[in-house]
């Protein structure tokens, strides 16, 4: 018998699209709120709107972390569900298929999801969250182009007030400009021009130039009378601020693994340091290891009661990742701050959740009629019995109102 059969392949194209499908979805979805924070930032700071798809793009690892364990649960949830609502699984089942059997190819599946978010959390997401912070630090310190915003007054070295009315053409052309810059020996020079435009400068990075057009100057001295001067064109040299480089990558949301184990292994390094760092390591191990369990968690929430079609199961099993999801955090929290062991914090809900899906797998798979959550599906089955009558006689009371209702509509 080969080891890929045409069974196998079908519930690979089973799992696949939804699996797909579920990550595409969530992670889409993930990244449009952070796109409309981001958009609001980048607006108030004036910067190019460019950036925000650049730190969207250093975001995805982030979120594929969380998207790639739900989308593979919920691909196999969804694949068994269907075989098991079309009385296809009743099938294969019937012909000496086990339920372990069938869970070849999710399983195949799932070692390479695990190898593909372990190199995500490993590796890949704390360079591009270095990436984003260094994003976020550039756009705050305006070396992205941000310093100058249309509509404010901008003050550079405090020496310069420089305001811009309009900025047209992606801010090649300046329209309404006015400047008020002082030297040392107390002169002042008020300069407004029609327009203008900003050069790079040649000789001095340090330096641009703000070429203005149509425009006068008032040169203003300690002790004399102000002079007024007109131009056609003049050149306005601008100081850029100095801007401080950004920090080295660091801290124990950046570092990779290997890093982390050197840090939380190293009895030389401060006692705060190795706990955070442990904290951070286990809490990306059981992340990755519990993709383990998905497709038993799948199975066994996807088969529901017979001659039913409720879909409660894919509902628990989101419940149940995401609250996991957020027990992890919580666990690593606690132990950054030392009041628990890293490993005991991280590894112990593991451990439960991993007991608890094992039970949960066991019911269904070898316990003649058994359901993982029996006692959910039949609240369920009450609750769904109840609100359809109750939505039946709300229909009815509307197309028959009672004859006290009609008479007084009449």
């Amino acid at each position: 018998m080969p080891f890929i059969t045409a069974t196998d392949r079908y519930i690979f194209r089973l799992v696949l699209m939804p699996m797909l499908g579920v990550f595409v979805i969530a992670a889409s979805l993930l990244m449009l709120d952070k796109m409309l924070r981001l958009f609001e930032v980048v607006s108030n700071e004036g910067g190019p709107v460019g950036v925000v798809f650049r730190m969207l793009l250093n975001m995805i690892p982030e979120y594929a972390s969380l998207a790639i364990p739900l989308g593979l649960l919920l691909g196999i949830l969804l694949a068994f569900r269907r075989l098991a609502t079309s009385s296809e699984l009743d099938v294969m089942r019937a012909v000496g298929w086990s339920y372990t059997r069938l869970l070849r190819v999710p399983y195949l599946i799932t070692l390479g999801m695990v190898a593909l978010n372990f190199a995500i959390v490993g590796y890949l997401q704390p360079i591009a969250r270095y990436s984003y912070e260094r994003l976020e630090y550039d756009l705050r310190s305006g070396a992205l182009g941000a310093s100058i915003k249309v509509g404010e007054f901008t003050t550079l070295e405090d020496r310069m007030a420089l305001r811009i009315e309009e900025s047209e053409d992606g801010g090649n052309r300046l329209v309404g400009i006015f400047a008020r810059v002082a030297n040392d020996k107390g002169q002042v020079l008020s300069i407004s021009a029609r327009e203008g435009q900003f050069l790079a400068n040649a000789e001095d990075r340090n330096t641009i130039i703000l070429r203005l057009a149509d425009g006068t100057i008032i040169q203003d001295q300690p002790g004399q009378t102000p002079r007024v001067l007109s131009f056609t064109r003049h050149d306005l040299p601008i100081d850029l601020p100095a801007i401080e480089r950004f920090r080295q990558r660091g801290g124990d949301r950046e570092y990779i693994l290997p890093e982390l184990l050197k840090i939380g292994w190293n009895q030389e390094a401060p006692r705060a340091d190795r706990t955070a760092s442990l904290a951070n390591f286990n809490y990306r191990m059981v992340e990755v290891v519990m993709m383990l369990m998905m497709p038993l968690l799948g199975v066994a929430l996807a088969i529901p009661p017979k001659r039913s079609t409720s879909a409660l199961g894919v509902f628990v099993s989101i419940v149940m990742v995401v609250a996991y999801h957020k027990v992890n955090q919580y666990g690593q929290s606690v132990a950054v701050l030392g009041r628990v062991d890293p490993w005991l914090g991280l590894w112990g809900p593991f451990v439960i959740f991993s007991l608890l899906i094992g039970w949960m797998y066991y019911r269904v798979a070898y316990v003649p009629g058994g359901q993982a959550i029996g006692a959910l599906e039949s609240v369920f089955a009450k609750f769904a019995k109840w609100m359809r009558k109750l939505l039946r006689q709300h229909q009815r009371r509307i197309e028959h109102p009672p004859k006290e209702e009609e008479d007084n509509a009449v």
